[in-house]
């Protein structure tokens, strides 16, 4: 029989559901007035009534939803480990980071080489800079944005330990050569995942080809828990030392057991060296790797599990969304570079990313500012060539061959939203205002 508190838990869901409904719910599109947005967030009233359940029991730290979430990300993509963190910039800090560390055999240190491509997001190129390392950097190819894997053996040295590799706007990376060249030269892979959520390549999810691999959940992404992210690895030594820098450095693994002995029962067993003699150490004061805090919070991981729930449908979504703008803008082939995909590669489209052909009778910021206008979102492929950007223009780091690519990426290109958010009716609304922009340029 269910007790007083449980009855009102029930009650309390059933309002949410109700608020939901009344406030939340879907409303009508105004062709020209209601703003399509690239991205946002998709949910509906069991991301809320999770959320609240978080906070009934007061769960302001992470707790039982994270070890369900964790569990539930780790079983989606078929790896052995989840570790939630705050954003994916954090997912990619800790884990070149993690392959730092003096518990690694063969670790990477610091002026080693991390090979990664120029088009790139800013915190998947920022770590490299921060753990003082030098990025080998590599053009990209026009129509996937991914990194152009046939200049990766060219880009490998004496000093190379590793490669971070972004499945860009969630188009899988040519893996079997990237696995090729690290397993002949004995490299770490980090794949930034963040973009690809339920992507695969030849049958396999990405995310679970890599020494780590990363996702984001951010609105914008694929699954949200509002900021969030997470770390995946098959390897349980490299998953230990990467929640230990999640969680401040710290050696204990108990995670939140409050008992005298805590779950190792050694709590008070740890013996520290303290000058010239030997103490005993509560194991949970001491700190093995130099960490931080970047846990995210137990109502963001409830709001997660939820989401994952709809991991499927909204894959599917995206990609059906992406293919009827595909085939919208196939007439306008002569004017922009459409996005492609490898033979082995199944997508989970971010975004629709267009490039205008160099020699285009209009410009970039034509199109943007008609279809903003138009109160149709745009944005950039990120942060174009990296090397371009006011923060990194002056960094350490050796470039291979040319740029090209990137930088008519950085000049040109754009993309718009897939999200599942949208439907036909906007999903039209946004082919008829190109087709617009094109007929008023005469071309």
């Amino acid at each position: 029989m269910l007790d007083q508190a449980e009855l009102l838990k029930l009650e309390i869901s059933e309002k949410v559901k109700k608020y939901y409904e009344l406030v939340h719910a879907g409303r009508e599109f105004v062709p020209g007035e209601t703003r399509i947005h690239y991205a946002g967030r998709v949910y509906d009233e069991e991301e809320m009534i999770n959320m609240v359940d978080s906070i009934l029991d007061f769960w302001i730290t992470l707790g039982p939803y994270g070890d369900k979430l964790e569990k539930g990300l780790a079983d989606y993509i078929g790896v052995k480990e989840a570790i939630l963190v705050n954003s994916g910039s954090s997912a990619n800090l800790i884990s070149i980071s993690a392959l730092m560390s003096d518990q690694v055999e063969d670790r990477i240190l610091p002026g080693d080489e991390i090979i990664t491509p120029a088009l790139t997001f800013p915190t998947t190129f920022a770590p490299i800079i921060q753990n003082g390392l030098i990025p080998v950097v590599v053009d990209c190819e026009l129509g996937t944005y991914n990194i152009d894997t046939n200049k990766l053996a060219e880009a490998v040295s004496p000093k190379t330990k590793a490669m971070i590799i972004p499945h860009t706007l969630g188009n899988p990376c040519d893996m079997d050569k990237i696995m090729e060249i690290c397993t002949d030269y004995d490299l770490f892979l980090i794949e930034d995942a963040c973009d690809a959520f339920g992507a695969k390549y030849d049958g396999k999810f990405v995310g679970t080809f890599g020494d780590f691999s990363t996702l984001s959940c951010y609105p914008a992404h694929h699954i949200s828990m509002g900021e969030g992210g997470a770390i995946f690895t098959n390897d349980g030594d490299l998953a230990k030392i990467a929640r230990s820098m999640r969680d401040w450095g710290r050696d204990c693994y108990c995670r939140g057991d409050v008992s005298f002995s805590g779950a190792c029962g050694k709590r008070f067993e740890y013996k520290i060296k303290l000058e010239n003699q030997v103490i005993d150490y509560d194991h949970r004061y001491v700190y093995s790797n130099i960490g931080y805090n970047l846990k995210p919070t137990d109502i963001q991981a409830a709001m997660g599990l939820a989401q994952l729930k709809k991991a499927n449908l909204f894959v599917e979504k995206r990609n059906l969304n992406f293919n009827r703008i595909y085939e919208g803008l196939k007439n306008y082939e002569d004017l922009f570079i459409l996005p492609h995909w490898i033979k082995k590669a199944e997508p989970s489209w971010f975004a629709f990313p267009i490039t205008i052909r160099p020699g285009s009778k209009f410009s970039r910021k034509e199109i943007l500012k008609f279809l903003e206008n138009a109160n149709i979102e745009t944005r950039l492929i990120f942060a174009g060539n990296i090397l371009r950007q006011p923060a990194f223009k002056d960094v350490k780091c050796r470039v291979i061959d040319g740029l090209d690519n990137s930088d008519l990426v950085m000049s040109n290109a754009f993309f718009i939203g897939v999200y599942p958010g949208l439907d036909v009716e906007r999903i039209s609304y946004i082919l008829e205002k190109i087709g617009d922009f094109v007929k008023l340029k005469h071309v």
